[in-house]
């Protein structure tokens, strides 16, 4: 089943590469044009679009696409001419920082809000939880941003709304992940206001990209607690005597984890494709907003290489989470 599952990994990276691929040759607009700016002369665009192999056929285009892939070459930029594997590197910790950030309160408010939802089914914290769900899946990201903006940055000017760090602080970069690099430079120099500054930074973004993934864990933690709640060892366990609170998060919680973890992994690699809304209002540095920008500027090489990169990590989440399913749970492997 392992193996099976790895073929349809390579399978959906190999579809989602030849999509973007034609996808991003198809929009409207020349991208040496858009590179070298209205006041470029025919003789310059044409010497642009020789170098950069764009006056080749489609399909050559696309082998040679694929060859430099399969080599881990993911070419330049056309906007800048730097290296995307470089500006991928330097942006992807932004974007991971901020999606663990995310699914860390997506997974705490959604477990706890699910559990006791299940637990006082029908009743007034029930419904709140249902209606919170119902909304967070249903309210655009953008606009609750931008909510959270005017209500904690301008009205009461609590926290920032840009960038991972106050640019009035000087912090050289270790690792790339502020939050870690913040820690380490308590160490190094005794100073909590780093990791200070880049906490305050990171709240509002990961609130936002916490809000759907949170709704979705809250309604399956509350349905499959509420299907474990019914089984009979439950009843059993309350008879004997056992405290309600050992039972609910003992046996109860135990036992319906199976799907909330599974949801937990999917949702996280979900956030990463989410990621550009939320990076873009916020103007966060990572993959989302360098995506976004260079589909504003038909930078193919950028566009090809984020969406391969959400692609991979994404499908490599669910083939883990499907890995770590059936460890869980042996009947799988039987079926």
């Amino acid at each position: 089943m392992i193996i099976k599952r790895l073929g349809e990994v390579l399978i959906t990276i190999f579809g989602v590469l030849t999509i973007t691929f034609f996808i991003a040759k198809a929009a409207p607009g020349d991208p040496a044009e858009l590179a070298l700016g209205n006041g470029a002369t025919p003789e310059a665009i044409k010497a642009f679009r020789q170098e950069k192999g764009l006056d080749r056929p489609i399909f050559v285009q696309y082998a040679y696409y694929l060859r430099d892939v399969v080599s881990f070459d993911l070419g330049k930029s056309l906007k800048s001419n730097s290296s995307v594997a470089k500006e991928l590197f330097e942006r992807l910790p932004a974007t991971i920082e901020l999606a663990i950030a995310a699914v860390i309160i997506a997974s705490i408010l959604g477990i706890v809000l699910g559990v006791f939802s299940a637990v006082k089914r029908n009743t007034l914290i029930d419904y709140f939880t249902t209606t919170v769900s119902l909304v967070g899946v249903s309210m655009p990201i953008f606009w609750l941003a931008i909510v959270l903006i005017i209500i904690f940055s301008i009205k009461l000017n609590l926290l920032p709304t840009g960038s991972r760090i106050d640019p009035l602080l000087f912090m050289e970069p270790i690792t790339n992940f502020y939050v870690l690099d913040g820690f380490i430079y308590i160490f190094k120099e005794g100073t909590f206001e780093y990791l200070g500054s880049v906490i305050s930074h990171l709240i509002l973004p990961a609130i936002t990209l916490a809000t759907i993934p949170l709704s979705v864990i809250a309604r399956v933690t509350r349905a499959s607690m509420l299907e474990v709640l019914s089984s009979d060892y439950i009843e059993t366990a309350t008879s004997y005597g056992i405290r309600k609170r050992r039972v609910i998060f003992y046996y109860a919680l135990k036992n319906a984890l199976l799907p909330i973890v599974t949801i937990i992994g999917l949702e996280f690699g979900a956030l990463l494709a989410g990621a550009i809304l939320t990076e873009t209002v916020f103007s966060w540095p990572g993959i989302g907003r360098w995506v976004y920008e260079a589909i504003t500027a038909r930078d193919y090489p950028i566009i090809q290489a984020g969406v391969l990169v959400i692609a991979v990590v994404f499908v490599s989440i669910n083939f883990l989470v499907d890995i770590l399913y059936i460890r869980i749970n042996p009947r799988i492997r039987i079926g």
